[in-house]
């Protein structure tokens, strides 16, 4: 006949005095250790909207989705938290350190729709002035801006945003490089990189 180890009895003894490791969630709301990695979530104020964190993400919890609607374009960042692991690369590779953090939250249990256990903003996308293809969002050309400091003046695009940020530039209108030949001036617009070599070379 086995006796049950003096260790065993102590632990059996312990726990009937002291108080449960467990919390009583869900009748009792439970408060997070501050290191606990729940639901992610974008703070637009502080999101460039640079899509790093969808590259990184090993779920495709991530996605990005860039939309033209006239003259304009947006970047529409969605995050899906019901296939979300929160393992935390996307706060880890953020281009800001803020623009999507992991929170405290962790009961995402629903009985709905689980596509709707989602969060969706919008970046505005800035359009090559000769092409009008998309670039990259506004606020990520800002954020490098404030980066450089004064080198911003060494690229063209960037002094445009920052004068037109100041109300020192207006926005200029959208050529076709097909009706007309890029002229040395023209290297002073917003421009993406296929037309701007073009623009270089032929000026």
């Amino acid at each position: 006949m086995r006796y049950p180890k003096l260790r065993e009895i102590k632990e059996a003894l312990r726990s009937l005095f002291s108080r449960a490791y467990t919390s009583k969630f869900p009748y009792k709301a439970h408060v997070p250790f501050e290191r606990f990695r729940g639901k992610p979530a974008f703070y637009e104020k502080d999101c460039t909207g640079c899509a790093a964190c969808v590259q990184v993400c090993p779920t495709g919890a991530l996605s990005f989705q860039d939309k033209m609607a006239g003259d304009k374009a947006k970047r529409v960042l969605t995050i899906r938290w019901d296939i979300c692991i929160s393992c935390g690369q996307c706060q880890a590779n953020c281009l800001t350190s803020k623009g999507i953090m992991l929170t405290n939250e962790f009961d995402l249990a629903t009985t709905e729709n689980r596509l709707d256990l989602k969060q969706e903003i919008e970046k505005e996308m800035v359009l090559c002035e000769a092409c009008g293809d998309m670039i990259v969002p506004l606020e990520q050309y800002k954020w490098v801006g404030s980066r450089l400091g004064p080198l911003v003046f060494s690229n063209s695009s960037l002094m445009l945003l920052y004068f037109r940020s100041l109300g020192l530039s207006i926005r200029e209108k959208l050529f076709s490089k097909k009706e007309s030949d890029f002229n040395r001036s023209d290297r002073i617009r917003i421009l993406c990189p296929r037309c701007r070599r073009e623009a270089v070379l032929k000026s």
